[in-house]
């Protein structure tokens, strides 16, 4: 894509949404802001972890684990297979390369650096162009409520590996979490897209937005607003995101995703599989761009991004 091009801001969390950001950082460089969930993070063993935030970081770095997606290349577990041995909590796998971001994040905090801070730091020493913050410097926890249970989110996701039905989400701390003020420093007008990644809308998407002010931040910027949707022919691409839909009473699909993001976004990237969707998703007053949204290469990533900032542009022209 040629000619001079404004900066973007992209929302993300895991996998999924790491892959595209990796492509808008292609495309954007520097010009790319991404604000990531931090309801996953959680203290274990000691150390403060940011689950979310190090899958963005490793992918943008190229430097994350390709067959799963996160964690690093070439990691080795000797740590792991030691804690074990000695009868230590083992059901949250730390390799032993990644405990350095985890100690080094850690000890810094607790000097007294902000996570915004810390995260810059590591991306800095990784060599990540884009600039990557957390949601909030202050502490939000994703809590699943199964009956009459409360179970942190890692513990869901990791140990429990999403059994439990979902009943209800909890993102404790978010009603007094302040939203990250380095997002102040984005002057309304200066984006040209605001990009929802394609992670999972209720665990990655929804604790940025459920902190106070976003969303009204995000429309007072002043530009176009589209997502691309993780529901594909019915199915989540990764994660729990169509188990979570079918608990919480929604049918899995794009247009499901389309009315859960109704009135904060423009438009959505739906998949080819899914076109039939495009009237329905239309009648809620979202344009609807049919693409391929499976990221299988770093191809792909790259061409969904630029198909996301061109919607976008055709979006803002309407």
């Amino acid at each position: 894509m040629s000619g001079a091009r404004k900066a973007a801001l992209a929302l993300a969390g895991g996998v999924g949404g790491a892959k595209l950001a990796a492509g808008l950082q292609h495309t954007l460089g520097d010009a790319l802001t991404v604000v990531v969930n931090t309801g996953d993070d959680f203290e274990h063993l000691g150390l403060h972890i940011s689950p979310d935030l190090d899958t963005v970081m490793f992918t943008l770095a190229g430097v994350a684990n390709k067959s799963q997606g996160w964690g690093l290349e070439g990691e080795t577990w000797n740590f792991m297979a030691q804690l074990e041995r000695l009868g230590g909590s083992a059901w949250f796998r730390l390799g032993d390369k990644d405990i350095a971001n985890h100690l080094l994040r850690t000890s810094r905090l607790a000097e007294g650096l902000s996570l915004s801070q810390m995260t810059q730091q590591l991306c800095d020493a990784y060599g990540v162009r884009a600039k990557l913050l957390p949601m909030s410097d202050d502490p939000v926890r994703t809590i699943v409520h199964s009956g009459e249970l409360a179970i942190p989110f890692q513990e869901y996701f990791v140990k429990l590996q999403c059994g439990p039905r979902v009943d209800r989400l909890e993102f404790r701390g978010a009603s007094t979490a302040r939203m990250n003020a380095l997002l102040g420093c984005i002057a309304p007008g200066s984006l040209e897209a605001v990009v929802f990644c394609p992670s999972n809308p209720y665990l990655s998407i929804d604790p940025i937005l459920s902190i106070p002010g976003v969303r009204e931040w995000l429309r007072s910027l002043g530009a176009p607003v589209v997502a691309v949707s993780p529901i594909v022919a019915g199915t989540a691409i990764k994660g729990p995101a169509a188990k979570i839909m079918r608990e919480l009473g929604h049918e899995p699909s794009a247009a499901t995703v389309a009315a859960h993001y109704r009135g904060i976004i423009d438009g959505l990237l739906i998949d080819t599989s899914d076109m039939d969707l495009q009237g329905e998703i239309e009648a809620l007053g979202i344009a609807v761009r049919v693409t391929n949204t499976v990221m299988k290469s770093d191809a792909d990533r790259i061409t969904l991004a630029e198909e996301s900032l061109r919607f976008a542009r055709e979006v803002s022209k309407r």
